[in-house]
């Protein structure tokens, strides 16, 4: 069986949208996940500041590398996210997602999303749905 960063390696090689997005996967283990972005200008909504919609999926990501990680195919249930903190271009933020509790079909998470100077600037909740396939993309 493949260790969570093997796994969390090989997700990254083929999420498209996660290397589009520019994410570096800092740290990988069982029910964990850490991720760093580079907030780019096309990343901007009107208001000059992120897009939600980009925050929501690097929160995301890090849920999906953090739930899959353990082996099995997983995917989402139940998400929610609050933005505390706006997020600007030129920003680096990380994304921290961490195991709250497990059942043998589902997993709570809370993703932390920090700026450089360590201000929360999105916090985000999930529940994932654990199928009983193994997770097998080529390893």
């Amino acid at each position: 069986m493949a260790t969570p960063q093997e796994i969390v390696t090989r997700m990254m090689e083929l999420d498209k949208f996660s290397q589009w997005l520019g994410i570096e996967v800092l740290e990988a283990r069982s029910g964990y996940s850490k991720l760093k972005m580079l907030v780019r200008d096309e990343m901007l909504n009107a208001f000059g500041i992120a897009h939600g919609g980009i925050t929501f999926a690097f929160a995301d990501s890090a849920f999906a590398f953090a739930c899959n990680s353990l082996g099995k195919i997983t995917v989402a249930l139940d998400v929610s996210i609050s933005f505390p903190h706006p997020v600007r271009a030129g920003d680096i933020i990380y994304a921290e997602a961490q195991q709250l509790n497990e059942t043998s079909k589902t997993g709570l998470y809370i993703i932390e999303v920090k700026n450089e100077a360590g201000k929360l600037v999105a916090l985000f909740k999930g529940t994932c749905f654990k199928t009983n396939r193994d997770l097998e993309i080529g390893m």
